[in-house]
């Protein structure tokens, strides 16, 4: 059976809508409209640059190397004889006059001109015959110089709206890109708890680099090629346009190719999209849990998973080769029958003497012109289609609701201080079908510790998921100071809370961007206090590079002890006015367990704390002990209350002290 890597994308994906998504990729391109409209007009001269090169070509044959006969009259049935076309000079030229002479006999002279058969230069020596043909030397020349001013333009122009686009397609991914990540970094608990980290890696990198060509190079490069398809078939049109039309008779299949290239290569290109992104899930996956992977021996069903998921992708990739393979061979052969064809036909015509030679010249480099921007629209179609099918997925996610509804703007309330936090009837789940927690109802005051104890499911982290607001409850109030938490801004109540979590997370980095990435700066005094109040001090001195020691991706380099340490450090940095502990001290030894007890009672001194515990002992002092079992609050008071009351606590601190006692009892 195929697994499930969660993409809720494909069940999504229909009928393409390229014209919407068009729209809706013009919004980041709107603000670089100027330059897009700068480069397309830097097109239009390179595509008039393209189109007078092989004109050029046309006159330097027709001109200077071979001039074109006189039109064949119209009762000629024949091809006219190579006498009918003359070479004419100006004998006022001593130097002219000298050759005419000495060649008197292939001469015919009249007045100051005198004229000599193409087909008898060949008996003139080489030196009087380029003395002859000076002026079209020099007209060649000219020709030349001006070719070569074209190209040299060409480049230019070239080179500039490359660079115009380069420019402007960077940042529109960029924007791009940041819009995506400030979206998802607002989106709900629920959603990441849906979607696998290497999908989302995907969409932020792959997918929005996927578009780079489309942005760089496609979106001008079709104007390019749209502007030479048009002007190249004007331009055959006004050299003869019999010719032309025969030359055009190909457009049909050259369409029909296309239209089934582009039906295919769509689905082709969502499949790799989808292929890629399990590809990085899996791969993410693998590096995550290589520790179990390696322990339960598991990497040889790993890698067959992994090959099941690579050989789908190469599948899909041959998919698209193969229809790559057929498409623009095809567009090849096209280009070579149609070349073929005006060989043929033109050359016919040009020994009926009704087209010159420089025409046929320039009407076969322009056919080989008018298929490069077809073949160069196809792979520009080839890019449209793989950006599209990232795109779609770039806006499912930025068409994802799945946020905690925010306070209309100015009608937030102001908070100092949080005085209270009252849960009301509360009920939650994270799914519809079963609670966590059920009519759960207390009361955290100003200064107060409140610790929670029960059994593993119980729903402890619920309440401090609440408290945070990374979900709102499925029915019943959180109140902050006595008002509606959804009514805050989050950032407003969270800035003033800290959280050391079962397991501390910190960031690749050095110690002191973990500890101290705050808006306030700190002293070095500062930072010393807060390092001895942590318990960190000790260890941190001992590294290295100290707090500009650099942590890999998790803390992964450090004991699990001192990632705790340094996440009660990075609390005590925020100064806040309510700290929440979920399991702090669960998985460190006894020693480090009682560093990091001394660190937490120093973070907790004038502040509020919501302790959730497994060890008894963490919670023995706080003020208050909620005892929760199945979602909900079964007991309430000081230990010495809970102990006096011989009930659920009573018998979890029996069976912790090692007496043993079945909860049941």
């Amino acid at each position: 059976m195929r697994p499930d890597y969660g993409y809720f994308e494909e069940t999504h994906l229909g009928k393409s809508q390229d014209a919407r998504l068009f729209k809706r990729l013009f919004a980041f391109v709107r603000p670089y409209r100027r330059m897009l409209a700068g480069s397309i007009g830097l097109v239009l001269l390179i595509t008039a640059l393209d189109l007078a090169l092989p004109y050029a070509t046309k006159i330097a044959i027709d001109r200077y190397i071979v001039p074109a006969a006189p039109a064949a009259s119209a009762q000629r049935t024949s091809p006219p004889s190579s006498e009918t076309r003359y070479l004419r000079v100006d004998t006022a030229d001593p130097a002219i006059k000298k050759i005419v002479y000495k060649y008197n006999r292939l001469f015919s002279v009249k007045g100051p001109t005198a004229r000599i058969a193409y087909a008898d230069l060949a008996q003139i020596e080489k030196r009087d015959l380029m003395q002859l043909r000076k002026s079209d030397i020099r007209g060649l020349g000219i020709v030349a110089a001006i070719f070569l001013t074209l190209v040299i333009l060409n480049f230019i122009f070239n080179f500039i709206q490359k660079m115009i686009m380069e420019v402007a397609g960077h940042r529109i991914m960029h924007d791009l890109r940041m819009v995506l990540f400030n979206h998802i970094q607002g989106l709900s608990m629920a959603f990441f708890t849906r979607n696998p980290v290497g999908r989302l890696v995907t969409r932020a990198t792959n997918d929005v680099q996927n578009m780079h060509e489309l942005f760089t190079s496609a979106i001008s490069m079709i104007f390019k090629d749209l502007f030479l398809l048009g002007g190249i078939a004007v331009v055959m049109l006004v050299l003869n346009w019999k010719l032309a039309l025969a030359s055009f008779a190909v457009l049909p299949m050259v369409l029909a190719a296309s239209l089934n290239f582009s039906r295919r290569a769509r689905n082709i290109f969502r499949d790799l999209r989808v292929k890629i992104a399990e590809i990085n899930t899996r791969f993410a996956e693998t590096i995550g849990g290589i520790r179990v992977i390696q322990l339960f021996s598991q990497e040889m069903n790993n890698y067959r998973r992994f090959q099941r998921l690579n050989h789908e992708n190469y599948l899909a990739g041959m998919r698209q080769i193969h229809v790559l393979a057929v498409f623009m061979p095809l567009i090849e052969l096209l280009g070579v029958v149609t070349a073929a064809l005006v060989i043929f036909y033109g050359g016919s015509r040009v020994l009926a003497g009704s087209l010159s030679l420089g025409a046929l010249v320039a009407f076969i480099s322009y056919i080989r012109m008018f298929f490069r921007p077809m073949r160069d629209l196809a792979e520009k179609y080839n890019i449209l289609q793989n950006a599209m099918a990232s795109a779609e997925r770039i806006f499912l996610i930025l068409d994802t609701t799945d946020t905690l509804p925010l306070p209309a703007a100015g009608n937030t309330p102001v908070l100092r201080r949080i005085e209270e936090i009252r849960f009301d009837n509360v009920s939650f789940g994270y799914t519809g079908n079963e609670d966590v927690l059920k009519n759960i109802s207390f009361r955290i005051r100003s200064g107060e510790t409140v610790g929670v104890v029960g059994p593993t499911g119980a729903g402890k982290t619920s309440l401090i998921n609440l408290i945070v607001r990374f979900y709102d409850p499925r029915c019943g109030q959180v109140l902050l100071n006595g008002q509606r938490l959804a009514d805050f801004e989050p950032s407003a109540f969270r800035t003033r809370m800290a959280l050391v979590m079962q397991e501390s997370f910190l960031f690749s980095g050095t110690i002191r961007e973990n500890i101290f990435a705050t808006e306030q700066r700190f002293t070095e005094r500062q930072e010393h206090e807060i390092l001895e109040a942590s318990n960190c001090k000790s260890f941190i001195d001992l590294l290295p590079r100290g707090l500009d020691t650099i942590l890999t991706e998790g803390g992964a380099s450090i004991s699990s002890g001192e990632r705790q340490l340094i996440a009660i450090a990075r609390a005590l940095a925020r100064r806040p006015q309510l700290i929440l502990f979920d399991e702090a001290t669960s998985y460190v030894d006894s020693r480090t367990e009682q560093r990091i007890q001394q660190a937490l009672e120093k973070l907790m001194q004038n502040r509020t704390a919501l302790i959730i515990a497994h060890r008894l002992s963490t919670v023995r002092h706080a003020d208050r002990i909620l005892v929760i079992n199945r979602g909900r609050i079964i007991e309430s008071g000081t230990h010495a209350e809970l102990m006096d009351q011989k009930g659920f606590y009573f018998r979890l601190h029996q069976w912790q002290t090692g007496k043993q006692l079945s909860f049941d009892d």
